[in-house]
């Protein structure tokens, strides 16, 4: 259940000794130290030891446990609680979606994750390399979780872009096929992607106008993170946009390609009808029939159907049914 658990002291780490009870106890009386610990899908009985020692709020446990939360930020007490949507994209064209949850107190940050994406790896090593900002206490350790969850959703976002220029290139070759069911895929992904950035906006306003105590300090830092951000939420708006674009405009060129294959269908017949119709005249058996005693009856009707017939695709031809 404990992925990681350290004690920050002066913006250095020290390995915990005993249990979580003794690390808590080793940062009460110490400002310039907070405890850190990181858990991977915890069952709410493995949650429990932790949970009592920091004394969290038995609401924000239950989130944080069964998680499927939305973005969010709540105060309890002098501790908060966070909840970000991680995102991961794997091809063909599929994003998935993980949580992390964050409890973040004067002396304390705990870290649930659920899903498969883990940019805290890469957040704590970044922040260990960097013992000043580590320096800042907890609310460093929430700036840089999110700064990493903001890279990857850019990440994503070009990952999906080149998806839609893909479409769209297959979509305006000619006889390129039907790929509605790809366009409607990557809508979907983009809107389920959407589902996480675009929910983390009002999170970000809060810390960047100081509201949370605990992170005033790096409110420089959090509007960075809050640039990044909006420019994401903007190239997400722009690629459902262009995305509802490239269907209209796949569905018309494949309206425009049946009316099409009507018309040539339409000429063709037009055109083996009127041999159809000369050799059933001919085929009725009646006795006086023009020309049926004539030797050059038979060549001269084939004759006339050739003729017939090329001057119909010539017409056809010129006004752009063939």
């Amino acid at each position: 259940m404990i992925v990681d658990c350290a004690i920050y002291r002066d913006g250095f780490r020290e390995n915990v000794g005993g249990g979580v009870a003794d690390a808590v106890a080793s940062v009460r009386d110490d400002p310039a130290a907070f405890l850190w610990i990181g858990l991977h899908e915890p069952r709410p009985e493995e949650f429990d030891e932790v949970a009592r020692e920091l004394r969290l709020h038995p609401l924000a446990i239950e989130d944080a446990t069964k998680g499927h939360q939305r973005p969010k930020i709540e105060q309890y007490g002098d501790a908060f609680f966070v909840v970000i949507k991680t995102v991961s994209y794997t091809r063909p064209t599929e994003v998935t979606l993980g949580e992390i949850m964050l409890f973040v107190g004067p002396d304390f940050v705990i870290t649930v994750r659920h899903g498969p994406a883990n940019p805290l790896k890469s957040a704590r090593a970044r922040l260990e390399d960097d013992p000043k900002l580590l320096g800042e206490g907890p609310g460093a350790v929430l700036y840089t979780v999110l700064d990493e969850v903001v890279d990857t959703y850019d990440v994503v976002t070009h990952e999906l872009e080149s998806d839609i220029m893909d479409l769209e290139r297959r979509v305006f070759t000619k006889r390129g096929g039907d790929h509605t069911e790809d366009i409607y895929t990557v809508k979907r992904e983009t809107l389920e992607f959407r589902t996480a950035e675009d929910p983390l906006l009002p999170v970000m306003t809060e810390l960047v106008k100081g509201r949370v105590r605990l992170c005033a300090a790096l409110a420089d830092r959090f509007r960075n993170v809050q640039d990044h951000l909006l420019r994401v939420d903007q190239q997400v708006d722009a690629h459902n946009e262009l995305i509802t674009s490239v269907l209209t405009a796949h569905l018309a060129l494949l309206g425009r390609q049946q009316n099409e294959d009507v018309r040539k269908i339409s000429a063709w017949a037009a055109i083996l009808a009127l041999p159809t119709m000369i050799a059933g005249v001919y085929g009725m058996n009646f006795e006086h029939m023009p020309e049926l005693k004539w030797p050059i009856g038979y060549p001269l009707s084939v004759a006339v159907m050739v003729c017939a017939c090329l001057l119909l695709y010539r017409r056809f031809k010129r006004s752009g049914w063939l």
